[in-house]
């Protein structure tokens, strides 16, 4: 599960798998930036899903200006989806000795760990699903994460909010220069944007809102609607921090 919230009002696992042919990709018939062709197939908590769990957290801490966006490409290394991930070399399936891209967040040198300072790190969390995604096989898996259907009952701070903030938004909103003075590392922050209708305008991608989360061409990505209706309930309940 993206991304970076820039919010500017405008104004264990399988290690069975073929580590040589990722499979074909799913063709999204919608129309929608959000594929949808797996919809009603259940995820497999056994299964590492790079669209739902590692492109996130690449969008939101890689995939950005100046670094490994599909303008900026540093080092011609381009981070913003399975194709470009894949074809950027810095993946060695079943091999995190071999996977550049796993060297450089686990890195110790200042100058050159990735995300670089003042950026913040990687979590432990987020650095082993990326770990378990490559050793599983670098694969292309999709399911749907709501299967039967959205639920949108006792929606938390704790349980759904700041986990989805974290894999999605932290990345840019943290640290010491974090994007538009925004932090979304803590509750206040969070509570900040969207009592005053920032974090449900940036996300829905409402007129007058900078859409996001952050991606090359502007709006072209988009959280799933569930996760969407699911903050916007927990901001009609108050944003609470429950």
């Amino acid at each position: 599960m993206v991304f970076c919230f820039l919010f500017i009002q405008a104004c264990t696992h399988d290690s069975t798998v073929d580590p040589v042919d990722p499979g074909p990709d799913p063709i999204d018939t919608t129309g929608n930036p959000t594929d949808t062709t797996d919809m009603g197939i259940p995820c497999d908590p056994d299964v590492i899903y790079f669209d739902l769990e590692i492109l996130p957290i690449l969008r939101s801490n890689c995939a950005k200006s100046g670094c490994h966006d599909a303008i900026t490409h540093k080092e011609d290394i381009i981070l913003d989806s399975y194709q470009n991930v894949m074809g950027s070399n810095v993946i060695k399936p079943l091999d995190l000795e071999d996977s550049e891209l796993f060297e450089k967040i686990t890195e110790n040198d200042p100058d050159k760990v990735m995300p670089p300072p003042p950026n913040q790190r990687l979590s432990n969390e987020q650095i082993g699903l990326i770990a378990a995604w490559i050793l599983q096989g670098a694969k292309n898996e999709t399911c749907d994460e709501n299967p039967t259907g959205c639920n949108t009952i006792n929606v938390t701070y704790s349980g759904f909010v700041s986990p989805l903030l974290v894999t999605n938004c932290v990345g840019c909103h943290s640290g010491g220069a974090p994007s538009g003075g925004i932090t979304l590392n803590a509750i206040e922050g969070v509570r900040t944007v969207a009592l005053n209708g920032r974090l449900f305008g940036a996300i829905s991608h409402a007129p007058s809102y900078e859409p996001m989360p952050f991606a090359v061409p502007k709006g072209s990505v988009k959280l799933p609607q569930c996760s969407i209706d699911k903050i916007k309930k927990w901001i009609d309940d108050g944003a609470q921090n429950n």
